[in-house]
């Protein structure tokens, strides 16, 4: 059975938006990425743990399409979806969808990332545990397991 989506609420702010009183392209992927961290912390992986652990998240690809206007103090409903896992956990892609508050998509936000040691400054298996939160993650209707390169 699917979990259920992981979503949150925000509204625009004044410093979301550019001189065309319209949100600004790089808020849409500040609020994909603050939905990351709220659901890493969720799942037992606040930034302090990352730091503990000497590891963080890095992307590789961040693709934004742009579907309908935001405007200022509109209210939004962001959601992430898994659309992709290596076996390992190393690699991951996840879907980000931005609602407006009539429930029209205004972008998608996709993104592909892995794990990065970083005090070595290179990529890195994640704990079991943090690979099982991400299979935790609600999967997107694209969903495909990531095949690693050797």
């Amino acid at each position: 059975m699917q979990p259920e989506p992981f979503e949150r609420i925000y509204t625009a702010r004044w410093a979301d938006m550019d001189p065309n009183v319209h949100m600004r392209h790089s808020a849409y992927t500040d609020y994909a990425a603050q939905l990351r961290l709220e659901y890493l912390a969720e799942h037992g992986f606040p930034m302090q743990t990352f730091a503990k652990l000497a590891i963080g998240p890095i992307l590789f690809r961040e693709d934004t399409r742009f579907l309908k206007e935001i405007g200022l103090s509109e209210v939004i409903r962001v959601r992430g979806e898994l659309a992709g896992l290596s076996e390992d956990g190393s690699r991951w892609r996840i879907v980000h969808t931005i609602f407006k508050a009539d429930g029209r998509p205004a972008a998608t936000i996709t993104v592909d990332g892995a794990w990065m040691d970083l005090r070595l400054r290179k990529l890195t298996l994640p704990p079991a545990e943090l690979t099982e939160a991400m299979k935790q993650l609600p999967r997107h209707e694209t969903y495909a397991d990531i095949v690693k390169n050797s």
